[in-house]
């Protein structure tokens, strides 16, 4: 189960990323701040860097080195045209993903029928051993 929901948060996380970009340029330490500040989920370096770096190779984000005056420079992240026009189609999947995850969870019975095991009492299989 835990690499099920490693997987899930990984692709979700793309989104949330270059959503946060398109408002704005970030550092990845500021980056992790923005989402974390705003939800429940626990995100560090180890998880955004990777990603970063993926979605730079798909030049869906570019990167500037920027000098601070709070110490060395900052790497800033921004969200790319190519990056925009993909962020498009992703939230327009998530939210169509997401509807049908709501609809099935309410849906009901196909003609409002009863289901096999609600007609009749369903044993699990036995285990035949030789044959018997």
């Amino acid at each position: 189960m835990e690499n099920k929901v490693k997987q899930l948060r990984k692709g979700v996380f793309e989104l949330v990323i270059l959503q946060v970009l398109k408002k704005d340029k970030y550092y990845g330490y500021s980056l992790i701040k923005a989402i974390t500040d705003n939800c429940n989920f626990d995100i560090n370096e180890g998880t955004i860097y990777p990603i970063l770096s993926r979605l730079a190779k798909e030049e869906l984000i570019s990167s500037q080195w920027v000098e601070s005056s709070k110490g060395p420079p900052r790497k800033y992240y921004m969200i790319t045209h190519h990056g925009n026009e993909i962020l498009k189609g992703l939230g327009k999947e998530f939210k169509d993903l997401t509807d049908l995850v709501s609809k099935t969870k309410t849906m009901r019975k196909k003609g409002g029928r009863k289901s096999i095991s609600e007609k009749k009492k369903i044993y699990p299989a036995r285990e035949v051993k030789n044959g018997k």
